[in-house]
Formats: structure tokens, C-alpha cells, sequence
């Protein structure tokens, strides 16, 4: 049985994120193992002079790497991801790199009419992102809009149609990590580089010593 690390992008205490993640690990308790990680408690991020990370980023990072896939579940404001989800994966790519190359799920609840559309892409550029380079599934939003009247009293989506989509999408995800599993030519030259890479330079050490 496969296992995912399913981050809550929201520090919000009745978050509909958390929800959707929750709905997900009771649904497909027979198929994956998911386990529900909080980014709520992590300060903003800022470098530091010895490069400290906080203890709740370097646990978070120990059960990425031993997962096979990371789900996330993010809100939308005002067009964009939380300050705290992007401060969690900016300490996830701060001397460690848990990300790199790990099959990534996108999903997300919002509100509004569009789901947390927005949000979706700008996440999807910062997982692309050189610094982490996770493998994101491709053509693969789950968009949960209105999402405070989507669930009933006991907490399952309410719309069959939203249910036969997420059932699609993670099988097919179970799939996708299968095939990134056979995509791992370059893996260690990417990790080689990002060990060697320096935040106040700007390069990599091995650049800097030319």
C-alpha cells in the first residue's frame, strides 16, 4: 500500500482544505495510507547566518521523503497561495530538499465559484521551481468551489459528480507515481546540485570557488 503526506495549506482552525484531505483519507483508507500534516505553527521564513531550520519543517521534510507522493490542499486569497504555505515550502527547500523529484497532487477548497484555481497555478510554478522540483502531476486540479456547503453533516462531498472526479484523480496519481519512480535518470546530479547551492551567492559553491 502506498503512503501520501497530505499538507493542509492553511493555518485556518476549520479549514475546508483540512476537510477535503480528511474526506480523502477516509475514503481511500482501503487503497493508500494518508497521513495529515499541519503547516500551522510554522514561523514566516527568513535565512538565517547557520541556515536553521525548524524543527516542524525538518519533521515534515523526514515524512516526505518517506512517502510516495505528497498530497496539497490549498485555499485561494486574493489570487495567490497562503503566506504560510509558501513559507513552508521555502523552509522545504532551505538546505533540504524533500521535494525534489517526489510526485506532488495538487487540490484545493475555496468559497468562491473557482476553487482556488489561481492559487493552484502559482503553486504549480513553485513546486517547478528550481530550488525544489517537485514532480507535479500534470492536467490534474481537483478545484473544490463553495466549498463550505460541499460537504454534508458527516463530512463527505455532497456532489457525486466532484466525488467521480477526485476518485479519478487518484488513481490516476497512483499510476503517476509509478511512472516518476522509472524517471529518476537525473536525480542525483539535481540533489548533487542543490546541496552545493548557496542562498547569499546565489550559485552553487563549486561555481564560486572557479
Amino acid at each position: 500500500m502506498k503512503k501520501y503526506i497530505a499538507i493542509v495549506g492553511s493555518n485556518s482552525k476549520k479549514s475546508t482544505n483540512r476537510q477535503l484531505l480528511e474526506y480523502m483519507q477516509h475514503r481511500y483508507v482501503n487503497d493508500v495510507e494518508i497521513e495529515i500534516v499541519e503547516v500551522a505553527g510554522l514561523p514566516i521564513f527568513q535565512k538565517t547566518r547557520d541556515m536553521a531550520i525548524p524543527e516542524q519543517s525538518k519533521a515534515m521534510a523526514t515524512k516526505i521523503d518517506g512517502a510516495d507522493g505528497v498530497v496539497i490542499a490549498t485555499p485561494e486569497y486574493d489570487h495567490s497561495i497562503p503566506a504560510i504555505l509558501s513559507s513552508a515550502l521555502a523552509w522545504l527547500s532551505y538546505g533540504i530538499h524533500p521535494l525534489l523529484d517526489k510526485p506532488v497532487l495538487i487540490t484545493g477548497a475555496s468559497f468562491g465559484s473557482l476553487g482556488a484555481s489561481r492559487a493552484q497555478a502559482q503553486l504549480r510554478q513553485i513546486l517547478d521551481s528550481p530550488e525544489i522540483k517537485a514532480r507535479v502531476m500534470p492536467s490534474s486540479e481537483f478545484l473544490l468551489s463553495h466549498s463550505l456547503q460541499a460537504f454534508n453533516t458527516d463530512g463527505l462531498l455532497i456532489d457525486a459528480e466532484q466525488t467521480k472526479w477526485l476518485d479519478s484523480l487518484v488513481k490516476d496519481f497512483a499510476e503517476f507515481i509509478d511512472i516518476s519512480a522509472q524517471l529518476n535518470h537525473t536525480h542525483q546530479e539535481d540533489d548533487t546540485r542543490m546541496a552545493d547551492f548557496s542562498w547569499d551567492e546565489g550559485t552553487t559553491d563549486k561555481e564560486v570557488s572557479k
